[in-house]
């Protein structure tokens, strides 16, 4: 993309033909941070390859760095992480700059809180909108002193928001504490804390969340347990932990797949492979729903990788219904569901999504903005409390001849620019740049897939 720095940089993706080919996408972001978190206090070497470098990815082996510890990335694209130790994490001198990274926000807030130092979090002015209440509330039981932004009172609860300071405790205190939502964020920054506080420090989720933390946790040789309970899942960490240095395969984001597997299965006569995704079932159900609607989805190859499930994903062009999508495999695919709203635009009858309340404090209100959107393009949608209905257009191009405001929201952009590889007039995003932030080769595996960018 060719305008100034600092300067919009739109986008519109078209096709005259089907979508083809054989694509991977860039590495797991959660996988991503977890590996330059955990690295940075195991003792000795890690490497990763396959590690997403977004920008929020960068964020991340920033904020580590500033903490002591030492990452670089040679030439071959192996990141090596020299790591610190648990307890080891030093005063950085100035702000940790997150940009628009809220997993970095919110699991970083998680390590500091257990360490004797003090950190100031900053973020973009999208960051600086999210609300960092329900990290902090947990964070501060264990003793952390966290003095924050107030944000706009909502239902009465209030919000604290970036920029924030955070004063850990050492030694923090074990905490036992039941997610009153659910959000794989909470619980990993929890379960972080607990790294380096004397004892056991339990989490109780009620709904199952994305367990790539337990996962990798456990394979960095801390002592995790997790159970199944009438209450939920309860996992539980001994803390002042002595983590081994790993060598890590970050397999492809299920995230990123979505946006191509979507394209695939909306523009007529595509055929595309999708190489080495990973398919995690806290993290897979996206490929379940749009199977369930009559997608063309085969998964190949699946293997194992590093202790995450991986697989080729077949995906064939398909004549998609809507469904009535089951609200309790929300957390599977939060992120997801935006790019989900696309495919329900191609699809004959109405898709129903319920559930989805967290999808209003993400980069952008997603919920609305996606409504906004669909509308503007000619599909008709309602806007729920909770989530969306969308009346697909049958299978048939939308009418599209939309520009979005993508609100700065990186899914929302790359959502709008599928969409319009099957609109009957182009689909113009205002600004493409936060694509950068989780998927920087999105548009040029687009063109390798067939589609052609206007910028």
């Amino acid at each position: 993309m060719s305008a100034a720095p600092g300067q919009p940089q739109p986008l519109c993706l078209t096709t005259t033909r089907p979508l083809s080919g054989d694509v991977t996408v860039p590495g797991d972001k959660s996988i991503s941070h977890r590996s330059l978190m955990l690295g940075a206090l195991a003792v000795g070497e890690t490497r990763v390859t396959g590690l997403l470098e977004g920008e929020d990815v960068l964020a991340t082996a920033a904020a580590m760095r500033a903490m002591g510890a030492d990452i670089s990335r040679n030439d071959a694209g192996e990141w090596r992480i020299h790591g610190v130790g648990v307890g080891g994490l030093l005063q950085p001198q100035t702000a940790l700059d997150m940009g628009n990274s809220g997993t970095s926000t919110r699991l970083l807030m998680g390590l500091v809180a257990s360490h004797p130092i003090t950190a100031t979090f900053v973020g973009d002015a999208s960051l600086s909108s999210r609300p960092m209440g329900r990290v902090i509330t947990p964070l501060a039981q264990m003793g952390a002193t966290i003095s924050a932004t107030p944000g706009p009172d909502i239902k009465g609860l209030g919000r604290q928001t970036l920029p924030l300071t955070l004063t850990g405790a050492c030694p923090a205190i074990p905490l036992r504490y039941t997610l009153p939502v659910a959000s794989a964020q909470v619980k990993s920054a929890i379960l972080l804390a607990g790294l380096n506080t004397p004892g056991d420090t339990t989490v109780i989720e009620p709904i199952p969340t994305r367990d790539h933390s337990e996962r990798m946790l456990a394979g960095f040789g801390a002592r995790l347990t997790v159970e199944t309970a009438p209450e939920g899942r309860i996992i539980t960490i001994h803390g002042e932990a002595e983590l081994k240095p790993q060598t890590i395969v970050v397999p492809g984001d299920p995230s990123s797949a979505a946006f191509p597997m979507v394209a695939a299965l909306i523009v007529p006569g595509s055929d595309i492979i999708i190489r080495n995704v990973g398919i995690n079932p806290t993290r897979a159900g996206l490929i379940a729903v749009l199977q369930a609607m009559g997608g063309d989805i085969t998964l190949l190859n699946q293997r194992d990788v590093g202790g995450e499930p991986v697989a080729d994903l077949h995906v064939r062009h398909s004549a998609l219904m809507g469904i009535e999508v089951p609200p309790d495999g929300a957390p599977s695919m939060i992120d997801e569901y935006p790019i989900l709203f696309v495919a329900a635009a191609c699809a004959q009858g109405r898709t129903v999504c319920h559930g989805l309340e967290e999808l209003r404090v993400k980069e952008s209100d997603r919920i609305a903005v996606m409504a906004e959107g669909l509308m503007a393009c000619g599909i008709a949608c309602e806007e729920l409390a909770d989530g969306l209905i969308v009346a697909g257009q049958g299978g048939d191009a939308v009418p599209g001849g939309a520009t979005i405001n993508a609100r700065l929201d990186h899914r929302i952009a790359m959502c709008f620019a599928v969409l319009g590889l099957n609109a009957r007039r182009p689909v113009r995003i205002d600004d493409a740049r936060p694509i950068q932030t989780s998927f920087p080769t999105f548009v040029p595996m687009m063109q390798q897939l067939g589609a052609t960018a206007d910028h």
